[in-house]
């Protein structure tokens, strides 16, 4: 009997063993999947990443290279590597054609602008849609954002006329001279981009999911509603400032057709505009690899200070409906 009864627990322990060993040999192929789809993951992001870089590589590398070289790469890993004459002739000269030192300025000048005046206008009409009882509120988020499917192209000959008919003002040394019209000057660039519908719909977005019980909170201190939008709601949102930021930045230093439109002077002109000059008479491509590279670093040099604050954004708010 002593001796059926000690057989029991190692039949019944053998039989577990059993049990538990598909269960074992699952949760290793389960873990050997995660491993070769993460490193599948890894494998297609690098890829992406190489493809996606190999215009901005290529533009460098031709920037410091003569025209006859970059065609004799052309057709080898060479023109992707930093090799041969290399110099920065075509820097020097790009400053010698166009007064490139000129155009950045205005163009840094102007984008700061707009997105300074561009966050602070389209946060405060979020912010009412969003915290404030307006009514019909619903209808008006509506109407701002049907405003997106109509092309800038369509709006820009009344937005010419619109503007040439604005009261302008100079300072001379006689005092204020009152005018007529934006045309060739610095507001004519920015005012019109000021307000965006989607940076209203994204601090919109963002400004919802914001508890309300904070700024019930504050009013309960005393405080009104612009206090609460300055010290409540907007030194939480700093992700959805940033993502605005970046979206209001890249239009305003790639814009290109409407500075062609509204401004003669060249003193007045921006970074984009200044690249027609390179395709009057000789076309010297190292020279125009050179001004790609130097009016593509601003942005570059903003995404990576932001792309945290960007990506956040995005995930969190950017897409809700």
């Amino acid at each position: 009997m002593a001796i059926s009864q000690v057989a029991i627990p190692e039949v019944a322990g053998t039989k577990s063993a059993q049990a538990s060993a598909p269960h074992a040999v699952l949760g290793r192929k389960t873990a050997k999947k995660k491993r070769v789809i993460g490193i599948g993951g890894w494998i297609l992001r690098i890829g992406l990443t190489v493809l996606f870089l190999f215009p901005i590589l290529f533009m460098f590398v031709s920037s410091l290279k003569p025209d006859q070289q970059i065609f004799g790469d052309l057709s080898s890993i060479a023109a992707f590597l930093p090799i041969g004459n290399i110099s920065m002739d075509n820097y020097a000269a790009v400053f010698d054609r166009v007064p490139a030192a000129r155009f950045l300025v205005n163009s840094i000048g102007i984008s700061a602008i707009t997105v300074v005046a561009g966050i602070l206008v389209n946060s405060l009409a979020a912010f009412a849609l969003s915290r404030m009882r307006v009514r019909g509120k619903t209808v008006i988020l509506t109407l701002i954002i049907a405003t997106l499917i109509v092309p800038f192209e369509t709006l820009a000959l009344p937005l010419v006329w619109w503007v040439n008919q604005l009261p302008s003002f100079e300072l001379t040394e006689f005092g204020f001279l009152f005018t007529k019209g934006w045309i060739d000057t610095y507001q004519v660039q920015i005012i019109p981009f000021i307000a965006n519908a989607f940076s209203i719909y994204l601090f919109h977005q963002y400004f919802e999911s914001i508890p309300k019980e904070l700024d019930e909170a504050a009013r309960m201190d005393g405080a009104g509603w612009f206090r609460i939008y300055r010290q409540v709601v907007m030194p939480l949102s700093g992700p959805a400032i940033a993502t605005v930021a970046i979206l209001t930045f890249l239009p305003a230093w790639n814009s290109y057709l409407w500075p062609l439109m509204v401004v003669q002077t060249e003193e007045l002109r921006p970074v984009m505009v200044g690249v027609q000059y390179f395709f009057q008479l000789n076309v010297s491509w190292g020279e125009v690899m050179a001004y790609s590279t130097l009016i593509t670093l601003p942005v570059v040099a903003l995404f990576i200070a932001f792309q945290r604050s960007f990506v956040n954004s995005i995930a969190s708010s950017g897409v809700k409906g």
